[in-house]
């Protein structure tokens, strides 16, 4: 009877042991994902996080895109006069903020950031895509979106390649650099000079605009030296099969392949994007070309239409 309970308890523990987690939270596991240029699975990335319902780059929109399912989370930085990095895309907060009502009574106050203390920009209030202003949302600091995305998503670091010494000591000290990734279109040497610097980096993935110069010089020198990144941002404005050449290229060398859809101009140009997606019968009649061509991260401005086809094509479970 001992050893029929003992074999029992053995099969119990083998059974749960079989259905732990392969990875400690949901960050790491989209990260692999990123690791893994053999994966299937297709990684969302959002633009400013949801900015059709919420201010972009700002803690709600982050969470929207959370609950939505999504892998990574695209936001853009800034310093201000005080050296504290915060969410924005542009130079000032004239467009995104309420600055021309705050400091109506200051006609010369420069909307700049880095003309802002982190103070000034804290008492500024959030506005929504449809311009409407929003009093308990205010801009966040790296750090307070870094807190909201920890092992829940990971971050892509678009505008801030420049403050790379500043992003990664944030991200040593919450414990997060594994789910960061970075890009930039500097030479392979100067990445390489940098990273040096530390034991401990970010992800790193090239920007190459394959139809223009010096983008894809930029491609050339990868190939030519045999450096093979995580991943290539490509963009493109017209199709005429340059494309798809370099997107074999990439996936020969053993990298993946990122396509921006929020914007024809960086994906080929109209019926392309994420708009014509929303307004076509299926979906698939234009996120399907991305798939055949080997894409397996895309960049979206519809997260919902983009992650709900990808789920019934069974390319958005993770494992």
């Amino acid at each position: 009877m001992k050893k029929i309970l003992q074999i029992i308890l053995l099969g119990l523990c083998v059974a749960s042991c079989s259905k732990a987690p392969r990875y400690a939270n949901r960050a790491e596991a989209i990260a692999a994902q990123i690791h893994d240029p053999s994966s299937r699975y297709v990684v969302v990335t959002v633009h400013r996080g949801d900015w059709r319902n919420f201010p972009e780059n700002s803690i709600p929109a982050i969470e929207s895109i959370i609950r939505m399912g999504a892998d990574i989370m695209e936001l853009d930085l800034k310093m201000t006069a005080d050296s504290v990095l915060i969410l924005s895309h542009d130079a000032d907060v004239l467009r995104c903020t309420n600055f021309s009502s705050v400091f109506r009574d200051q006609p010369g106050k420069s909307a700049r950031v880095k003309d802002l203390t982190l103070e000034e920009i804290k008492s500024l209030s959030l506005k929504r895509a449809h311009n409407v202003e929003i009093d308990t949302l205010h801009i966040p600091t790296l750090r307070e979106a870094l807190l909201c995305c920890k092992d829940r998503i990971c971050v892509n670091v678009d505008q801030g390649y420049e403050y790379y010494d500043q992003v990664l000591a944030v991200t040593e000290e919450l414990g997060v650099t594994d789910q960061i990734l970075i890009k930039g279109k500097k030479s392979i040497e100067t990445v390489a000079a940098h990273e040096a610097a530390y034991e401990h980096n970010m992800m790193y993935m090239p920007i190459v605009d394959i139809q223009k110069p010096a983008g894809m010089a930029l491609f050339n020198s990868y190939m030519e030296q045999g450096v093979v990144p995580l991943a290539y941002e490509v963009c493109w404005q017209q199709n005429d099969g340059t494309f798809e050449k370099v997107a074999r290229q990439i996936i020969d060398q053993g990298s993946k392949v990122w396509v921006n859809t929020i914007w024809a101009s960086l994906c080929g140009g109209d019926g392309n994007d994420d708009d014509a997606a929303f307004m076509a019968e299926d979906p698939g009649q234009v996120y399907q070309q991305y798939l055949d061509n080997g894409v397996s991260m895309i960049q979206t401005d519809r997260p919902e239409l983009l992650i709900g086809w990808l789920t019934k094509k069974g390319r958005h479970t993770l494992k």
